[in-house]
């Protein structure tokens, strides 16, 4: 079924060639530079004229699928027709080009092609900005807001023919890092934060699962550089958008790559969404351990080496309101605050400088380490867990054993948006006695439990989350809010 474009305050995704096509991706651009022009400094100056001249190049890269490469150059174009030069790097993780933007004196933003774990025929835009962080939202809001008016006035306009293909222009200038070595900066930052030796003197055995998506690029470098004896989960592994099973990597979804990992005779298993920015776990015997763990077992291997100055203020940790307990467990027993944003990564990012965060991240696998970057990093999340591992001695599994036992449980209706001030309303009437939220939709917490409901950020739904100590008490919590959808 066709879906909607979706358009949050980070980017937009949609399907391609039916709402998401080569007139939207003008658009969208266009509206962002026209973003980029109102905002004046770092980005664009006046000559003596007085004429706006823009700062710096723009970073484009996307996540290996298919519809990537036309997207990007109709992207490359785009911003060429407006004098902004731009840097191509091809097919590039998420958090690598956020970072390499940012590392960057010439470089005022970036855009990264990308659905992250939405399937074929998906696909999208993310923007960055001259920090390499996902914009922030009130900035996102305003670029929504101009492609919104872009709309409304070309919808006053004689129509021309529908542009549904996006093919690729001939004689489009851009350069190409066929040889990856842009993502070494990043590998460099990475290994600083993690006792490289130690690790190397394990020599653990890893099972890589990036499912054709961008993370085969840098994924096979880190590990090589941190002398792990790896193999990739797929045969002929290459960033080329054939998943090889349903992108997202949840439990469903891996099965397979959990029975690769006692058959390699691996110590842990890794698993990337397309982008890279998501972290799924698999322990030596397969068992799935998943996604909530990463951003508890990095922000654990994190916490263990922090030496806070003295006189300094304590670091905290940050987490979205959807993200497991464990890892505000964690915290506790380190003596830090740690605190819930709105999900979504520019949320966190937010609320993490606000806070002076240590560590911080999604409980969807995306840890974000600042020390690196404002972006969801899969690599940071090998890394750290590697570290915690040679460190401690142990192994994921017995890692595990660090945190409280808890069970989440996601849920999604459908349900008219329009409505869910009303439903808030009766929710809370009928939960007088939890801890109310309304942040991001509803969250109920009571101690070592809790339930959102929140409209998705990158689908037309609502969202159900839960977490207890078992996933028949996660399970009672949701039961009675079906009944009032």
């Amino acid at each position: 079924m066709t879906a909607p474009l979706i358009i949050s305050v980070s980017g937009l995704r949609g399907q391609v060639g039916r709402s998401l096509n080569q007139t939207v991706v003008e658009r969208y651009i266009s509206a962002f530079i026209e973003f980029l022009s109102e905002q004046g400094a770092p980005y664009v100056t006046l000559d003596s004229q007085g004429k706006p001249a823009f700062n710096g190049c723009v970073m484009v890269s996307y996540d290996g699928r298919e519809s990537g490469l036309p997207i990007a150059i109709v992207t490359i174009q785009t911003f060429q027709k407006a004098g902004i030069p731009v840097v191509m790097l091809g097919v590039a993780a998420t958090p690598t080009t956020g970072f390499l933007v940012a590392d960057s004196h010439s470089c005022m933003a970036g855009v990264q092609i990308t659905a992250s774990h939405n399937p074929h025929p998906w696909n999208g835009i993310k923007l960055f900005n001259t920090e390499g962080r996902v914009i922030p939202a009130c900035d996102g809001a305003k670029v929504k807001a101009i492609y919104e008016r872009k709309c409304a006035e070309d919808a006053e306009k004689p129509k021309p023919p529908r542009q549904t293909t996006l093919k690729p222009a001939e004689n489009t200038t851009k350069t190409t890092y066929t040889d990856a070595s842009f993502q070494q900066p990043h590998i460099d930052a990475i290994l600083r934060t993690v006792d490289v030796e130690a690790i190397r003197a394990r020599k653990f055995r890893v099972v890589l699962d990036s499912n054709h998506g961008s993370g085969s690029v840098m994924g096979r470098v880190l590990l090589n550089a941190l002398g792990c004896e790896w193999r990739f989960a797929a045969e002929n592994e290459e960033p080329n958008g054939d998943f090889q099973h349903t992108p997202e990597p949840t439990e469903e979804n891996l099965q397979s790559v959990c029975a690769k990992v006692p058959e390699f005779q691996a110590d842990v298993g890794f698993c990337q969404d397309p982008d890279a920015d998501r972290l799924a776990v698999i322990a030596a015997d397969g068992t799935y351990i998943g996604e909530e763990y990463t951003v508890a077992l990095c922000a654990e291997a994190v916490m263990r080496e922090y030496q806070p100055e003295e006189g300094a203020e304590r670091k905290s940790i940050v987490t979205n309101c959807s993200t497991s307990l464990m890892t505000h467990d964690a915290a506790k027993r380190y003596g830090l605050p740690s605190f819930f944003s709105k999900v979504g990564e520019a949320n966190v990012i937010d609320l993490m400088r606000a806070k002076n965060a240590l560590f911080g991240g999604e409980g969807n696998g995306g840890p974000i380490d600042p020390r690196i970057g404002c972006v969801r990093d899969s690599f940071v999340g090998m890394a750290q867990i590697l570290h915690l591992m040679a460190k401690t001695g142990q192994s994921v599994l017995e890692l595990t054993s660090l945190f409280p036992k808890y069970a989440i449980v996601k849920r999604k209706y459908t349900f008219p948006l329009e409505k869910l001030p009303a439903l808030y309303e009766e929710i809370q009437k009928a939960n007088p006695d939890a801890e109310i939220d309304l942040q991001d939709g509803l969250r109920l917490a009571w101690p070592g439990r809790w339930v959102l409901v929140r409209p998705s950020n990158t689908e037309p739904i609502i969202r159900i989350i839960a977490e207890a100590e078992t996933a028949e008490a996660a399970e009672g919590l949701i039961t009675p809010l079906e009944t009032l959808l």
